[in-house]
This record gives C-alpha cells, sequence and structure tokens, in this order.
C-alpha cells in the first residue's frame, strides 16, 4: 500500500474538521468512535506565538502572503497508530525542521462502492505543522529534494510504500488513459461485429413482417418489423450491459484480491528480513530496544501533555492518584497503539524518563520523590497485591 504526504496551507476551519468538532454530512458517525487526536496547542494561539516571534527575531512583521502553518493529509494504513505518527513528526523535525502540533487520524471517512454496495474507507491522518525557521523567524524554505526526502521519510515511519515521484506518476498516468481508451474502442469495435453478426444472421430474418397485398405478392410492414427491431435491440443491449458489469465486477474483485497478495508478501518479506538482521547483530537488538523505547516514552509524554491540557486537574492530587492516573493513560496507550505494557515499565527504570515526565506537571521533589528502583507502575502493583 502506498503513502503520501503534501502540506498546503491550513484553513481557518481546519481544527472544526480535524477534530469533528462540527458534524459533516460526508463523514459515518457510526465510526467517528474510532478516530483518535492530539493536540500541543491551539492553531490560533500558536500563530499568535510564530508573529511574535518573527518581530522579535526580524524586526519585520509576518508578511500577510507568508504560511507558518500548514497542514497535511497523509495516506495511512487502518493499523497505523497515534505513535507511528509521533515518530513521524520526529522525524520531520529533526530532519527538516518542520514541528507537528496537532494530530487527528480519521477512519470514518471513505464512499460505498456503486456496483457491490460495499463501504470503501479513506484511512488518513491530517498534521498541522509549524512552518517557522527559528533561525531568522521567517518560514522555511525547502528545496524540491527536502519534499522528496519528506516522502522517504513518511514511507519509512509508517512501514508503506513510497508514492510514486511526479514525474513518472504524471507519465504513467496519462500511459494509463492511453491505455484506457484503446480498450474501450476494442470493446466498441468488438460490440459492432457482434451486432453485424446478429443482423445477418436468420434470427433478424425472424422479426420481419410481411403481409399479403391483393393481388398475393408479400410486403414488408415497415412500421411493425421497425418496431420489432426496436424491442430486440433493447434487450440486446440490455443483456449486454449486464454480462458487462458482472465481467467488470469479478475483473476488480480479482485486481484488489492480487494487489492485497502483493503488498502482504512485500509485508512479511520486510518483516523478515527485519528480524533476521535483529537476531543475528546483538548491536542492531539494542539498539533497534533503544529506538523502541525513546518511541514508547516520546508517545507517553505527547499524550499526558494533551491529557493535562483537556482536564488540567487531572494529574493533581496525591502520589497514589497520580500514579493510578498515568498508570491509566498507559494503559490507554497500549491498546490503542498494540504496545507490550512491559515497554513502558522500561520506560519507568529509567531516572531521566521518570524526571523528564515528572516535569511535565511542575512537580517539585519535596511533594513526589520518585526512584529508579521502583517505578509508578511498580507501585501501583505493590499497592494490588496488598489489597
Amino acid at each position: 500500500m502506498k503513502t503520501s504526504i503534501n502540506f498546503k496551507a491550513a484553513k481557518s476551519d481546519s481544527e472544526a474538521h480535524n477534530f469533528r468538532k462540527k458534524t459533516f454530512d460526508y463523514i459515518r458517525k457510526d465510526l467517528t468512535s474510532k478516530n483518535e487526536y492530539w493536540s500541543e496547542e491551539k492553531l490560533s494561539n500558536r500563530l499568535q506565538k510564530i508573529e511574535s516571534y518573527c518581530k522579535e527575531k526580524s524586526g519585520r512583521k509576518l508578511q500577510k502572503n507568508a504560511m507558518p502553518i500548514r497542514e497535511a493529509v497523509v495516506v495511512i494504513k487502518e493499523d497505523t497508530t497515534m505513535q507511528d505518527l509521533h515518530n513521524l513528526s520526529k522525524r520531520l523535525e529533526e530532519e527538516l525542521q518542520i514541528r507537528i502540533f496537532q494530530i487527528a487520524i480519521h477512519k470514518d471517512e471513505g464512499h460505498f462502492d456503486k456496483e457491490t454496495k460495499e463501504w470503501k474507507p479513506n484511512y488518513h491522518a491530517h498534521l498541522i505543522a509549524d512552518w517557522q525557521d527559528l533561525q531568522s523567524g521567517k518560514t522555511l524554505k525547502h528545496q524540491s529534494f527536502h519534499y522528496s526526502k519528506m516522502q522517504d521519510i513518511t514511507a519509512e515511519c509508517l512501514g508503506m510504500e513510497r508514492g510514486i515521484e511526479g514525474s513518472k506518476g504524471r507519465l504513467e498516468a496519462i500511459e494509463f488513459k492511453i491505455q484506457k481508451k484503446e480498450k474501450e474502442l476494442l470493446e466498441l469495435d468488438e460490440k459492432i461485429k457482434v451486432v453485424k453478426s446478429e443482423l445477418s444472421s436468420k434470427k433478424f430474418e425472424d422479426l420481419i413482417v410481411k403481409e399479403s397485398d391483393f393481388l398475393g405478392f408479400k410486403k414488408i410492414k415497415t412500421d411493425l418489423t421497425l418496431d420489432n427491431y426496436e424491442k430486440a435491440f433493447k434487450l440486446y443491449n440490455i443483456q449486454l450491459s449486464k454480462n458487462k458489469q458482472e465481467l467488470e465486477f469479478k475483473n476488480k474483485l480479482i485486481t484488489e484480491l492480487q494487489n492485497k497478495n502483493i503488498d502482504l508478501k512485500k509485508e512479511i518479506s520486510n518483516l523478515k528480513k527485519k528480524f533476521s538482521t535483529v537476531i543475528s547483530n546483538d548491536n542492531m537488538y539494542s539498539s533497534e530496544k533503544i529506538r523502541f523505547i525513546n518511541s514508547v516514552k516520546n508517545t507517553l509524554i505527547k499524550t499526558l501533555q494533551f491529557e493535562k491540557t483537556k482536564s488540567p486537574q487531572l494529574f493533581k492530587g496525591s502520589k497514589e492518584k497520580l500514579i493510578a492516573e498515568i498508570n491509566d493513560v498507559c494503559k490507554k496507550i497500549s491498546q490503542e497503539n498494540n504496545i507490550p505494557f512491559s515497554a513502558f515499565e522500561e520506560v519507568f527504570k529509567d531516572s531521566e524518563s521518570i524526571s523528564q515526565i515528572i516535569s511535565l506537571f511542575n512537580f517539585g521533589n519535596s511533594e513526589i520523590n520518585y526512584n529508579s528502583e521502583q517505578t509508578p507502575l511498580q507501585q501501583k502493583k505493590k499497592k494490588q497485591r496488598r489489597l
């Protein structure tokens, strides 16, 4: 399955659409609960900061035609997680200075197939980005190779195939249109041949209505004959159309199954290669583990920040209450992102990670004192054992 990412200027109603703050007639409300959302800051607040920073850094106001906040629609898979998109965001910031501050995963958009009436989902994610260059205060300037790299990063982070590059894609689109027209021409030519064959056969002679005149000569009744031919052509066209639809439907199903089979084979092959590489190389295993745990920690921190933004009072209270709330957030992330719960225990074994997480809530050391010997998750388990 191919993916792509394309940034454009964010619209004023992006948040309303992305976070489903309004009702839209083109979405399936019964699937909206499957959507996922994350936000670091409101779009309007970020824009004010960008404008203020630009004035402070460059001494000038942000240009009217500047696009300091941009939005990308990313093609994703059904099992793409918020963690995957946080990983993508991190890579975009590290390599292209693009800072993502809002993410929305949409699984309630798509369409019903006209022929099969089957629901065809349009899985995608919206990424809202801060496009400001922190060195100059102006908007980031990227070259064409940066945008190509953007596609590479996206495909790599989401475990999907990269979309076709511009010129090649346009060429293939043109070739496809030519092939389609050639196919239509051949079908039309075949239809004409069949009609000619049918017209020359004896079957059509039966449609001719004749009657004898007063001298006994057989004459064709033009009006009745034409009426018979018209009815015959209508029935013929209906049957031809029906056969064509059935053939197209079967071909379509076969093509879809073949494409899915190809995608699965590629995915299995890539997983086998990665597995064999990790197993055969101790250093690779260690680095993969570190990378994964860092990814889990990054997802946890971003989720905690988002939960705190939604409910400022959530992480306030006793140490036991805080541990329970963090534990609940870890469970939620584990379920939504298919992360083993043991990975969070690994995160809390690191004292630096604990300090980083505690700092999110502005807690002082006197109020809560964590240590690497006993993590919040372990304390939660210990309490449960006592009960």
